[in-house]
């Protein structure tokens, strides 16, 4: 495989050069802000546990990778792009699974599981610069990767909602925030004629907030942050 090769699947890439993409990679620096300002918090309240603070690692490692690919553009940093939101996708299912489904995996179970699930999108959703056929054309851009995130993150909310958690309100609003992230990300390269720009980077600053949203609904169930506060 050649890691160097040119991917440009973007409104605003132009080019293969470096910085062809000023706005979508600047534009990540909403995940990191979103980890910094939860993180902030708990460090107020006291206690959060370690799988608080792995996710919110994990979410800012979500706006570096992107940032790589948005100004590489090829093979490598797409895996460095990837790899990261797949990662924490999991880590949050897993997460949310104890804290809202109270569901008990055994650890090393789920530790397989995420890394399983990583490895497997990853893989289906990498972009193959030079394929042998040419692909028909997507009407959704490669958005409907993100499909098993949005049922996934829809089903915990619901969840929530049905035991009347106050997290409910936090994880419902993050589901829509999402959803119109993917509609941002879906039409990108349908409107490049009329707005070369693209809409990429509003996929990303809503990402950022679904990101902020998910992580307070998080630290909200922490069981470090309960034992402060009792």
């Amino acid at each position: 495989m050649d890691w160097t090769a040119a991917i440009d699947i973007y409104c605003e890439r132009t080019s293969a050069g470096f910085w062809a993409e000023p706005v979508n990679a600047w534009s990540n620096l909403a995940f990191p802000a979103a980890a910094l300002w939860v993180a902030v918090a708990a460090r107020r309240r006291g206690g959060a546990t370690p799988a608080f603070w792995a996710l919110a690692v994990l979410a800012a490692l979500v706006g570096a990778g992107s940032f790589l690919f948005h100004t590489f553009g090829n093979v490598w940093s797409e895996y460095a792009d990837t790899i990261p939101i797949w990662t924490f996708v999991a880590a949050t299912l897993f997460v949310a699974a104890t804290r809202v489904a109270g569901l008990r995996p055994h650890p090393a179970g789920a530790a397989g599981l995420v890394a399983a699930v990583v490895l497997i999108v990853t893989f289906l959703a990498a972009t193959d610069p030079h394929p042998a056929v040419p692909p028909p054309p997507d009407p959704l851009n490669g958005s409907l990767q993100y499909a098993p995130a949005l049922i996934a993150l829809a089903t915990v909310a619901a969840f929530a909602w049905s035991r009347r958690l106050p997290i409910a309100s936090l994880l419902l609003a993050a589901t829509l925030v999402f959803l119109a992230a993917l509609v941002f990300r879906t039409i990108d390269m349908a409107v490049c004629a009329t707005f070369p720009l693209g809409t990429h980077f509003l996929w990303h600053l809503l990402n950022g907030l679904t990101v902020g949203l998910i992580l307070t609904a998080m630290l909200a169930t922490d069981p470090g942050q309960c034992r402060v506060r009792s």
